[in-house]
């Protein structure tokens, strides 16, 4: 009896789909610690902050905070005003999910797309793909099993949001508003992955998949940032503005959540054709050849790590200059919005100082938190390179390990002085333009303060040292430590906390500038400790075993 013909393409469905269940439980297996930190982390980081909020909200901080966010650079940080006309009106619910549901819902993108390519194209790029479809696991199944994680991590990350954020009983955070601002950062996340999975068949490895699908995500991000302070209509036809403009606690609107699901249904499927069109370890878009012969920049190590590091670091840098211009803006604004509100006076008020003083003090903490990411990533990227087998073709010239430790080191401490100087000079040249004649600092009072704090970048470079050193796999760690220290003393002022758990914050050495003098004693102890931990990492590198496809 001979097949229909549509009988025939569900057969040839199925085979390309073929156990994919299978590999979803493997997944779920392998990744349940991940999942917890995942949903626990981003879950927390997006819901936990309601009781500092209603601290916020207290006098007249919400009619401050009201018209602080009318201004163009923060609509063009955190998105587009709430359909709410007044101060009088504005709610506590309404101003949570103003400050927090853009940002929430990038992060839940980002590390959406870092999963479903590491799933998919990383996995390919190592062999392990190959090893899967030698057995009975259909061609495609592995990117199936990938997406059907993320939906279903981003769920249930949605749903631990709505009960966090209810079990608070906030008046004006009601149970519907909850579940919408959980599921728009869900299908955030979903957007993301969606994003991702197109990008894994484009591009010629694994790398250019993940830093074209963040490139995306990042142009996302800057185009909703004019359409949002321009015209906010135009940014419902930016898949970003989809998972903000749901105004949770306000309008309460769905719809863009429709337009989101269709949108990654289709992307989906989009990819999945383009997966059964191309061949394992290939692109449609090839890998650019390289020149008969090398530049002259790339016959050295420097230049070779330079090369292999450049896209990260001017995309950061450019970052840098972008939060430094944000902050600055703000500064014209800044005595209306801290006199209305008494919360946000202990946080960025001293007494004795100017309020731009302590303002300072604070935002540029924040932004050196930030120029600290790029030197971690650098001294990282050694490891990355050499996990893909790229050092040991390196190690066959005469090249050896301390050559390229100690370039990476030192690109890394370069990027974090550049990084100081554009995001203290982008932050003290916006500021004083903002305050025109009534400042009472000047430019160079911004560098001061943020280069008394480049000590500190060099601290979490000298943990990323030590453990690309020691322990290479831990290297992602500092990056939490990070984030640990930077939360610690941005909410020092709010949280009475004892002096030894404030000092596990390596910022919390560091004299808070112009408020505070410099302290050259701090400033060498914390260079020094710095120092001596690069130099013991790399003891441990030149020592240790190469960890090659690990």
């Amino acid at each position: 009896m001979k097949a229909k013909p549509w009988e025939g393409g569900k057969i040839i469905m199925k085979e390309k789909f073929a156990r994919w269940n299978i590999l979803f439980l493997q997944y779920l297996k392998r990744d349940w610690k991940k999942i917890i930190i995942w949903v626990l982390g981003l879950g927390m980081f997006s819901a936990g902050f309601v009781p500092a909020f209603k601290e916020i909200a207290k006098g007249q901080g919400l009619v401050g905070m009201f018209e602080t966010l009318q201004n163009p650079a923060m609509i063009s940080m955190v998105g587009p005003p709430t359909p709410v006309e007044t101060g009088a009106d504005y709610t506590l619910g309404a101003m949570y999910a103003h400050e927090m549901l853009l940002f929430c819902g990038l992060f839940a993108m980002i590390m959406s797309i870092l999963h479903v390519i590491g799933h998919t194209r990383k996995e390919e790029d190592l062999g392990l793909t190959e090893l899967l479809r030698s057995f009975q696991i259909g061609r495609q199944a592995n990117s199936l099993a990938a997406i059907a994680e993320i939906v279903f991590i981003n769920g249930i990350l949605a749903l631990f949001i709505a009960v966090v954020m209810i079990s608070f009983g906030a008046d004006t955070i009601s149970i519907f508003g909850s579940v919408l601002y959980g599921a728009s950062i869900g299908m955030a996340g979903i957007i993301g992955a969606g994003i991702a999975l197109i990008m894994a068949q484009i591009m010629p490895t694994s790398s250019a998949a993940t830093g074209s699908s963040l490139g995306i995500v990042g142009l996302l991000y800057i185009v909703r940032a004019g359409t949002d302070v321009s015209n906010v209509d135009l940014s419902m036809m930016n898949p970003l503005g989809w998972t903000y403009l749901t105004f949770p606690f306000t309008d309460n609107n769905w719809f863009p959540l429709i337009f989101a699901l269709i949108f990654s249904i289709i992307v989906v499927f989009i990819a999945f054709s383009l997966e059964g069109g191309r061949d394992m370890g290939a692109g449609y878009l090839p890998q650019r050849e390289g020149r008969e012969s090398a530049k002259q920049s790339l016959l050295s190590v420097r230049g070779l790590f330079i090369n292999i590091n450049k896209g990260v670091i001017i995309s950061w840098l450019i970052a840098y200059v972008v939060m430094g211009a944000a902050y600055g803006s703000i500064y014209g604004d800044m005595q209306t919005f801290l006199e209305s509100n008494e919360m946000m006076k202990q946080m960025f008020s001293h007494t004795g100082f100017s309020i731009e003083e302590s303002f300072t003090g604070t935002v540029m903490m924040v932004l050196i938190g930030l120029v600290s990411i790029l030197p971690i990533a650098i001294v990282n990227k050694l490891f990355s390179e050499e996990r893909r087998l790229h050092l040991s073709q390196i190690y066959a010239t005469k090249v050896t390990r301390s050559q390229l430790y100690w370039t990476s080191i030192g690109l890394s401490i370069l990027s974090g002085l550049l990084g100081v100087l554009l995001a203290a000079g982008s932050l003290g040249g916006t500021a004083i333009s903002a305050m025109g004649n009534s400042g009472e600092m000047d430019i160079v009072d911004f560098f001061a303060a943020g280069f008394n704090l480049f000590p500190t970048v060099l601290f979490f470079i000298g943990l990323a040292a030590l453990a690309l050193g020691w322990a290479p796999k831990l290297g992602k760690i500092v990056y939490i430590y990070l984030t640990f220290s930077f939360l610690l003393n941005y909410f020092s002022g709010l949280i009475d906390l004892p002096e030894w758990f404030l000092n596990t914050a390596i910022q919390s050495w560091m004299p808070q500038m112009p408020m505070d003098d410099f302290e050259a004693s701090v400033f060498l102890t914390v260079t020094i400790i710095s120092i001596a931990l690069i130099v013991i990492g790399f003891l441990g590198y030149s020592r240790r075993d190469m960890n090659e496809g690990a």
